[in-house]
């Protein structure tokens, strides 16, 4: 798994920037119900899109955490007061205290199958009856965009998506979630170029692929033999799942 503290300086700019956190909190607020007050936003990395979705609902109070203190404190900067530096398996929160739980692009970093459930059931925990938990799933395949990039990469070693939709959505029922809506939005600035599909495999995204691993080295170069290495490809396109804590 990459370094967040190492990648917090450079994340924004290596995914889209500002355009992907509009599309992804547009999508966000979309999916949450009409009267949500408190919105707490699980691994909210740098903050950036969740400083999106506290300016744009009116009256919205919105938390985010993250493990990372270098990532806590980017956050921090742009919404100050507000961020709290925990463990998503241990929310130091109250049961039902927020109306609203999200988690964007966080269940696909979690290798371990019992820690993805903790982290839904903590969600879940937190989350009043009547409130909305709304995740991103199936992060991996957004990026299949049918390039050849794709082609190359179609053989590499890969591991079980722990984001996959039924995974989550079975997660969310043993809570007794129920599914309460999906959305997609794109990932603005996400094409890939041949030549960062490169620099990606040697900075260690690709988790199955080791950077300086032979393998790798080996997809490098059957990238680096593409045409239009500046050329992105089709942006992904991000799904998200949304799920409701009954009344009562």
């Amino acid at each position: 798994m990459l370094d967040y503290d190492e990648e917090a300086e450079r994340y924004d700019a290596m995914r889209g920037g500002e355009p992907r956190a509009a599309a992804a909190a547009e999508a966000v607020l979309g999916l949450l119900p009409p009267g949500a007050d408190r919105l707490l936003d699980v691994a909210c990395g740098t903050g950036i899109v969740t400083r999106r979705l506290a300016a744009g609902r009116a009256g919205l109070r919105v938390t985010g955490v993250d493990l990372s203190p270098v990532m806590a404190r980017h956050a921090s900067d742009r919404l100050p007061g507000t961020i709290v530096r925990a463990d998503c398996r241990r929310l130091p929160f109250a049961e039902g205290e927020f109306d609203a739980v999200t988690s964007v692009w966080l269940l696909h970093l979690v290798e371990d199958a019992d820690d993805v459930r903790r982290i839904v059931a903590e969600c879940a925990r937190v989350l009043r009856p009547g409130g909305v938990y709304v995740t991103t799933v199936d992060k991996g395949a957004s990026h299949n965009v049918g390039s050849d990039i794709d082609v190359v990469l179609s053989s590499r070693p890969r591991r079980p998506a722990s984001d996959a939709a039924a995974l989550v959505g079975a997660y969310a029922a043993g809570c007794g979630l129920l599914p309460a809506g999906r959305a997609r939005f794109p990932g603005r600035g996400q094409g890939r170029s041949p030549r960062r599909a490169i620099a990606d495999l040697r900075r260690g995204w690709f988790v199955t692929l080791p950077p300086g691993h032979p393998l790798a080295e080996g997809f490098a170069a059957r990238l680096a033999a593409l045409p239009d290495q500046e050329r992105p490809r089709p942006e992904p396109e991000f799904t998200l799942c949304a799920f409701r804590k009954p009344d009562g």
